[in-house]
């Protein structure tokens, strides 16, 4: 059943025709502010991120939940003809496609962004690729490892002296997939002015690249490329993590004015004059004596007397959390960044909220992940197919349904 919903994008019809990361991202956060978001899946199997089921909860992909919540499911073969003819009556009535495929694939199958604006001319056409839709790698695929390479986050990332780190997350992903969503909010935008679709194209490489604002701003200015610095702030010090007697405990000295609160809450004002750190210059050229001296004070005592008393300085700093303890975190429950679902396979679950808010027409969080095909037969009688017609696609294998 077709919810009615509140957020800002009431009234938005979002075909995504996406698995694993980038484009399901997209797809939730749309759906989180109001849009209709209709998961087309393949067949058969559906999104490759079912597979992952390690971690499951009660067999169900908790990847897979975790993704795709507050979505409605269908699957379709769209190599098949009726399958083809199926998402083509549904264009129709969309105002956005997403999709993650390598370059060309729905121009092989007849599917493509030219074919789709003959249906719809009003349509918008997301497109989140590896490399993009131009360039000599715009037909190679693309994973979020490979990107991280690419774009030179690899070569930054870890500590100095260790070999090429990822960061923890999936960051190509999920960047392309929060890209992917506010250009096609900018796109419905000039949509209602104008009533004109377009081609939304961004990819993983560049969602990475756009991660280097700092470290493109040095290589522009200097030539030269930067290397890891492990927790340690590119340009300014002391910002990075310390260690405390019971953990880690990250301090934000990015100003001259919090350094010198920084020296008082550590019981040495003197370090404010001496010649080694005087000023940020100082301190960046002498970064590994100011830390070791940080260090041997902070270590004296806990993380929380360290916050109370920073706290009270006025100076930038919080515990290095676990994941456990920032999900935990009173914080991160007082802005409903978790959320409770009850899915049909897996019962009671969490989720990550959404991480707008908004005043007048909050996100609503309201479905878990569908099952593979749940809501065919309700989507397929919405876009005006009777019982009938939809009993005959599915003995085709054109469709299926949970």
């Amino acid at each position: 059943m077709r919810e009615k919903k509140t957020g800002p994008l009431a009234g938005m019809r979002v075909l995504e025709l996406t698995q694993i990361m980038s484009g399901p991202t997209c797809g939730q956060l749309l759906a989180d502010m109001g849009a209709d978001v209709i998961k087309v899946e393949k067949m058969p199997g559906g999104d490759d991120a079912r597979g992952y089921r390690d971690p499951a909860i009660n067999g169900v992909s908790a990847p897979f939940m975790m993704m795709n919540r507050n979505k409605r499911g269908i699957a379709i073969d769209l190599k098949h003809a009726d399958g083809k003819a199926i998402l083509l009556r549904m264009v129709e009535q969309a105002d956005v496609l997403v999709e993650n495929f390598r370059g060309g694939t729905l121009d092989k199958l007849g599917l493509g962004y030219e074919v789709l604006k003959t249906h719809n001319p009003g349509l918008i056409y997301c497109a989140i690729s590896g490399y993009g839709r131009t360039g000599p790698y715009a037909d190679k695929g693309g994973f979020d490892l490979i990107a991280q390479g690419f774009a030179g986050l690899m070569s930054i990332t870890g500590e100095p002296g260790r070999p090429p780190a990822k960061t923890g997350n999936a960051v190509s992903d999920m960047n392309a997939g929060i890209l992917g969503a506010l250009g096609i909010i900018a796109a419905y935008v000039h949509k209602l002015k104008t009533g004109e679709g377009q081609i939304v194209d961004t990819s993983l490489s560049d969602a990475a690249l756009q991660q280097l604002y700092w470290h493109a701003a040095i290589f522009f200015a200097t030539g030269q490329s930067s290397t890891p610095t492990g927790s340690a702030h590119v340009l300014t010090a002391p910002y990075q993590a310390f260690e405390a007697s019971d953990g880690w405990i990250n301090i934000g000295g990015a100003n001259q004015a919090n350094w010198e609160r920084i020296a008082e809450v550590l019981g040495h004002p003197e370090w404010r004059e001496d010649p080694r750190f005087a000023s940020n210059r100082d301190r960046m050229a002498h970064l590994d004596e100011l830390v070791t001296l940080m260090n041997g004070v902070l270590r004296k005592n806990t993380r929380a007397h360290w916050q109370a008393a920073f706290d009270a300085a006025g100076v930038p700093a919080g515990p290095v959390h676990t994941v456990g303890e920032a999900l935990t975190h009173p914080q991160t429950r007082a802005r409903d960044m978790v959320v409770e679902l009850e899915h049909p396979l897996a019962g009671k679950t969490q989720a990550l909220g959404c991480p707008i808010h908004f005043s007048a027409t909050p996100a609503q969080i309201t479905r878990p992940a569908p099952l593979l095909g749940q809501h065919t037969r309700e989507l397929m009688k919405e876009f005006g197919y009777d019982d009938a017609q939809v009993d005959v696609f599915i003995s085709r294998n054109a469709i299926a349904e949970t």
